[in-house]
């Protein structure tokens, strides 16, 4: 799990980061799960060693990239007898649940927060 990358906080992997650059991120994992830019995304890809390699973007709450204002994070199973390098072992759910844009606006209007943050999030979609 890292916010950007396992290299970079501040890294974006998306889902069209080249393929072997990912492969290279992911040398010691098979799943690996990632943010910052806000966009959920699972991409499943093929390993030279015909493994199968899980990127997931988690996604946002409060600060959509995707055009759905709604919070979204993942419900990720593993099958108990499975493996993460066999792709029909993962299932990843993207969860949607209403997230009160405006509330959490006035929320920092009304706190020492810099105000400009509020319209940030008001404008986040």
């Amino acid at each position: 799990m890292a916010h950007g990358s396992p290299i970079d906080v501040n890294e974006y992997v998306l889902e069209d980061t080249d393929e072997n650059y990912v492969l290279g991120l992911m040398k010691n994992a098979d799943i690996l799960c990632v943010g910052h830019s806000h966009k959920p995304y699972h991409r499943i890809i093929q390993s030279a060693l015909e493994n199968t390699k899980h990127v997931i973007n988690i996604g946002s709450v409060g600060k959509p990239k995707d055009g759905n204002p709604n919070g979204c994070s993942v419900l990720l199973t593993i099958t108990e007898t499975g493996s993460p390098a066999l792709k029909e072992s993962i299932k990843v759910d993207f969860v949607r649940f209403p997230y009160d844009v405006e509330k959490t606006a006035r929320d920092i209007e009304n706190s020492i927060l810099d105000k400009e943050l509020a319209e940030r999030a008001r404008n986040a979609c």
